[in-house]
């Protein structure tokens, strides 16, 4: 069909005070204001307190999005904590799909599908080292820019820098760009 969009759905898996929200804003924020296209980013939440599971969703298009649903099929799953790691993780996963772990493991501790795309970053030591702090978030959206076409490097610095102030700015900037250039990306 001549003209039509292809719709990209994101899920970000995390714990409460860890960012999946967050960092499903600032991609939201980046491909709209920096790349000129649709986004739509939003939480669902259970009990609400630190350390509880959260998710995060973000749907990115061409076209207007209407679709305000908790995202089920998806092209990319983001875990931001590989204690929330189970069998159901990947359910949704669209084939091609891809799935992004923080993680210090060298191997998922579970089973997979083989049409899933996996990478496996320690984003916490990253986020440890820049941020001083275990925050992952902006880690995990480097690693996102390096192994998709989802986003530019330079459209999630720019996010960054504007939705972020001061200090907190830039070390997230460095810890983007920092883990951009571990998963393989190269900025021109």
């Amino acid at each position: 069909m001549p003209g039509a969009s292809v719709m990209v759905e994101i899920r970000w898996h995390g714990r409460g005070g860890q960012g999946a929200f967050t960092a499903a804003r600032l991609l939201g924020v980046a491909v709209t204001l920096f790349e000129k296209r649709y986004a739509l980013a939003f939480p669902s939440f259970g009990p609400e307190r630190r350390g509880s599971p959260v998710l995060g969703f973000t749907r990115i298009d061409d076209r207007r999005i209407t679709d305000r649903s908790i995202i089920n099929d998806c092209d990319v799953v983001v875990v931001l904590d590989d204690t929330l790691l189970n069998g159901q993780i990947t359910n949704g996963l669209r084939r091609g799909g891809l799935l992004l772990v923080n993680t210090a493991y060298n191997e998922l501790p579970i089973s997979h599908p083989a049409y899933v795309r996996t990478v496996l970053l320690d984003a916490t030591t990253l986020a440890h080292h820049y941020l001083g702090r275990p925050i992952a978030n902006t880690a995990m959206l480097g690693a996102l820019a390096a192994k998709s076409d989802v986003v530019s490097i330079h459209s999630l610095l720019a996010s960054v820098k504007l939705e972020m102030k001061g200090t907190s700015a830039e070390k997230n900037a460095a810890l983007l760009e920092e883990t951009y250039r571990t998963c393989g990306g190269k900025i021109t």
